[in-house]
């Protein structure tokens, strides 16, 4: 009788229906069936997103560019209702961040990391897609998939496939971001501070954030500027502040993203 009770309520909320359960677009976790139904039906348009591995502070996981990543190309996908979510690519171009003392980050070589691309674009080609989509999480790489892209373009054109680069979901995000974080008094952050971690915080918690460990980096230093040689680095690979950082600001910054 409980069970029974328990299947009722569920229901009654939606908990248990399929018709309210959203819709599958990442082609990792579809068979192929699925995602040939979805194409027919209009999903021709495929987001290949990077995200990377590399040291964030000793506050956060490795991983955040990928994590981020994961959740950010879903959601996108679904907003643009024509779209499917390639796997995301997990490596980039972070060689700044190799560092024995901070062990953990992988880098691509910038050739490694565009023929990577270029290998994922020439599949979604074959596979049928007519709008590939080039976008990265990390700063590094995000030229290169604007050179790769502007060249794929022109070598798929005439095939009926075009390749872009979005440029936006990087560049656009971050000049937001940092307006609103100094529009609320906020420190900004380039690597490993409020804004990395808010979203690490709202997207993961305490599996992606250790909130033990928060400690201010070194300052952001301006566009054009040069850092106080008078001061000694702090040298923990942050820089800015992630100690203010909250679950509701990462709600903020993950939907400007999007």
């Amino acid at each position: 009788m409980r069970r029974i009770l328990l299947a009722t309520v569920l229901a009654a909320a939606g908990i248990c229906s399929p018709a309210l359960a959203q819709e599958q677009v990442e082609i990792e976790l579809m068979t192929y069936p699925e995602i040939a139904a979805a194409m027919q039906n209009g999903k021709t348009t495929v987001l290949i997103y990077n995200g990377g591995t590399e040291q964030r502070g000793p506050h956060a996981v490795l991983g955040g560019h990928t994590l981020i990543v994961r959740r950010a190309s879903v959601e996108i996908a679904r907003q643009l209702g024509n779209a499917l979510v390639a796997p995301v690519l997990p490596f980039s171009i972070a060689g700044g961040h190799l560092n024995p003392k901070w062990p953990g980050s992988v880098n691509l070589p910038g050739p490694v990391f565009s023929a990577v691309n270029e290998a994922v674009v020439d599949s979604m080609v074959v596979n049928g897609f007519k709008s590939i989509v080039l976008m990265g999480d990390h700063g590094g790489g995000q030229e290169e998939l604007k050179d790769l892209a502007q060249r794929l373009d022109k070598k798929y054109a005439a095939k009926g496939s075009r390749v872009y680069f979005c440029g936006d979901v990087y560049f656009k995000t971050h000049d937001d971001v940092d307006a609103w974080v100094k529009e609320h008094g906020l420190p900004l952050g380039t690597h490993g501070g409020i804004d990395d971690t808010s979203l690490l915080m709202f997207l993961g918690g305490d599996s992606y954030v250790r909130r033990d460990k928060l400690v201010a980096g070194d300052p952001v230093v301006a566009p054009g500027q040069q850092p106080d040689t008078t001061k000694p680095r702090v040298d923990n690979g942050v820089t800015g502040d992630p100690r203010p950082s909250t679950p509701e600001f990462g709600k903020v910054f993950f939907d400007i993203q999007v």
